[in-house]
């Protein structure tokens, strides 16, 4: 699964804080996934879900542009809030992971539930 994740997580969040059109999309599949028990590498996508949330690279950028310039990153500013409302309409699946048998599952969710809030 780690494989899988590494992929994905390369599509919807390029470099680790580059979300793409398609980031909107995903998230409520991630969170899904992580949610179902049976699911391997839940940890993993908890981590991606938390990196999606983080990821405000053209929201930063846009803010050095100069004017004009600034202009041409609003629709990829609005990817990046639409993921995270995405991520934070998961918010009710992560607190519901927060006393998961893997220790690993609930670190990571305490900590994403820490990073919404």
């Amino acid at each position: 699964m780690s494989e899988a994740v590494d992929e994905l997580g390369d599509r919807v969040c390029a470099l680790g804080f580059v979300v793409s059109e398609a980031t909107p999309h995903v998230v409520p599949f991630l969170v899904e996934l992580a949610g179902a028990d049976t699911v391997r590498g839940r940890a993993q996508i908890l981590e991606l879900i938390a990196r999606i949330y983080a990821a405000r690279e053209r929201e930063s950028t846009a803010r050095l542009a100069p004017g004009k310039d600034a202009q041409g990153y609003q629709e990829k500013i609005a990817w990046e809030a639409a993921s995270q409302s995405a991520v934070l309409a998961g918010a009710g699946v992560f607190r519901g992971l927060l006393d998961d048998p893997d220790p690993e599952v609930s670190r990571v969710a305490r900590e994403l539930i820490a990073a919404l809030t």
